[in-house]
């Protein structure tokens, strides 16, 4: 089940080069993985379960230069599902083009928090991430 979040590129995410700081690129995927979970799970009650997603490994390409007003849509969804770790595929794409500027593949881990480690993904957890994976 993908999902789409709009950003528009402004002056503060740009490096010296006039294009998008690669820096940037983490926090436009971050908050297109938040506003994710908010709209298709109930984010709330899933917070208040003390597990936290941890995001332990970001894998980037860069494939086209965002510039000053560009407006970004980042497609994410689930794209995988195993017993510790969970990966979320998410693609910035220029809006109303196919030109695709950036992919990530985001590893996250199930972080229980009395515990102080990392969980099996399992019961809700599971059912939840596998409701959201991208049907080919």
């Amino acid at each position: 089940m993908t999902h789409s979040t709009g950003i528009k590129v402004r002056g503060y995410h740009l490096d010296l080069y006039g294009h998008v700081n690669n820096a940037r690129y983490l926090e436009f995927l971050e908050e297109a993985r938040w506003t994710f979970f908010e709209e298709r799970a109930d984010l709330p009650a899933f917070l208040s379960s003390g597990i936290a997603l941890i995001v332990v490994n970001i894998n980037i390409d860069y494939r086209y230069p965002a510039t000053m007003n560009d407006q970004l849509v980042i497609e994410t969804a689930v794209k995988s599902v195993g017993n510790r770790s969970a990966v979320i595929h998410q693609c910035v794409k220029l809006a109303g083009s196919d030109t695709v500027v950036a992919e990530a593949d985001v590893t996250f881990v199930a972080f229980d928090g009395k515990q102080n480690k990392a969980v099996a993904i399992e019961g809700k957890l599971r059912e939840l991430l596998t409701g959201l994976q991208h049907q080919a």
